[in-house]
């Protein structure tokens, strides 16, 4: 059925005065379009078979993409991925992405994960009381996974800052905090600040030492008698 159809189409074109080596001519460059258009689409076929058969994506995983794309998978096709934001945006995702580029998969093996929320406290602060101020806020927000054992809240002294103290409150989030990872972020540092300032602990802000040794041809006291500043010891 098929001789006849192309054999069939050969005799029309023949009637309709083109050459049987210009219809191949014009039959080989469709072709190749064809190819190039198609390739895309049968790479992204093939990417979606992969993830298909080797389960290394599933439905419900939330998952963040080398493009920036994060959310949770909500259908996995052929030829692309439905994942749906926080936002609640549903994103069509080529197939091709997941195979050839970087994907956190937040929830693949195991739903919880740990965090680190940086804070810093000012000179002079008693470290302890930061401490006590930080697993304070840990309490009080209902995505830390467990206030006692080996998943219990930290707090690390990380840095020694340019006007700051730097620590890190580190603590492990129940399932439910793994999908709202900028939320989860916003309410340890809610809760943070409000410790922080129910401890009379001061949050730091830059500071710069300014020393004035001449203005307007005047020097050392004078200058700064001049400018306003108060006398000191100093030579």
């Amino acid at each position: 059925m098929y001789t006849v159809l192309v054999i069939g189409v050969l005799v029309a074109v023949s009637f309709m005065g083109v050459s049987i080596s210009e219809f191949s001519l014009i039959a080989g460059a469709v072709g190749v379009g064809l190819g190039f258009g198609l390739q895309t689409l049968f790479a992204n076929f093939i990417s979606g078979v992969v993830l298909l058969l080797d389960k290394s994506l599933t439905v419900g995983d939330f998952v963040e993409l080398e493009s920036g794309v994060t959310g949770e998978v909500r259908d996995i096709k052929m030829r692309a991925t439905a994942i749906v934001t926080n936002d609640n945006i549903d994103i069509l995702v080529p197939n091709s992405e997941f195979v050839n580029g970087r994907v956190v998969n937040w929830t693949h093996r195991d739903a919880k994960r740990r965090l680190h929320v940086p804070f810093g406290v000012a000179y002079g602060t008693d470290k302890d009381t930061a401490k006590k101020a930080a697993l304070e806020a840990a309490e009080a927000v209902p995505f830390t996974l467990g206030l006692d054992g080996p998943l219990s809240p930290q707090v690390w002294l990380t840095d020694f800052g340019e006007s700051s103290l730097n620590f890190e409150l580190v603590v492990w989030l129940n399932p439910e905090a793994t999908k709202r990872t900028a939320g989860v972020v916003a309410a340890y540092n809610w809760a943070l600040h409000d410790a922080l300032i129910a401890n009379g602990i001061e949050i730091p802000f830059p500071q710069r030492d300014l020393n004035v040794r001449g203005l307007f041809g005047l020097h050392d006291k004078e200058a700064r008698r001049s400018a306003g500043f108060a006398e000191d010891s100093s030579p």
